[in-house]
């Protein structure tokens, strides 16, 4: 693994980074929701594209394995906020995906304060995150009130549903297996 930090691939995720205050200011200050839709869609090629070039040319990092799903958690929660603000989307739903993060947050800390590294993203909770941030821009976009607002709306809670389930599956999953080596390593230090 390349221990450089200043590469293309961890520059496409500080590129991602900065996208959070922008998406925040375009859709609360100026209500300038096609440039914030913009914003999403640009977070979301670089997500796909840093980690598809770090690998592709052997530039993966220990940066860009925490930043990346830390920045996908970030652009999550202030887009959760955004749409709460705004009343995009059901409190209900953004309670499911916040509580997930948070139990998951905890558990994280618990693991690395008992020595263990932190978790691998699994290929399906990519697939979640993926769905989600398909979901989010079609849902503010389902906000115009005319045919292409109809069809974001359609798209984006069919995203929406599948990325939440599978957000909350890959939530089970990662916390058993925290669990699991939580009290695996109990049994051999007792």
């Amino acid at each position: 693994m390349d221990r450089t930090v200043l590469t293309i691939p961890n520059a496409l995720t500080f590129l991602r980074l900065l996208g959070v205050p922008l998406f925040i200011y375009l859709t609360l200050s100026l209500k300038a929701d096609g440039w914030a839709i913009f914003v999403l869609i640009i977070g979301g090629a670089t997500d796909y594209f840093d980690g598809k070039l770090a690998r592709a040319w052997g530039q993966t990092s220990r940066f860009g394995e925490i930043a990346d799903p830390a920045i996908d958690r970030l652009y999550i929660f202030a887009i959760l906020i955004v749409f709460l603000i705004r009343e995009v989307v059901p409190i209900w739903l953004i309670a499911l995906l916040l509580v997930r993060d948070l139990i998951l947050a905890l558990l994280s800390v618990v693991l690395k304060l008992r020595g263990h590294s932190f978790l691998q993203v699994t290929y399906l909770g990519k697939a979640a995150t993926f769905n989600l941030m398909y979901a989010f821009p079609l849902l503010l976009l389902a906000s115009i009130d005319n045919a292409a607002g109809t069809i974001a709306f359609v798209l984006g809670w069919a995203f929406a549903i599948w990325g939440v389930g599978l957000y909350l599956v890959t939530g089970f999953e990662y916390a058993r297996e925290v669990i699991s080596k939580i009290r695996f390593a109990h049994v051999i230090n007792t």
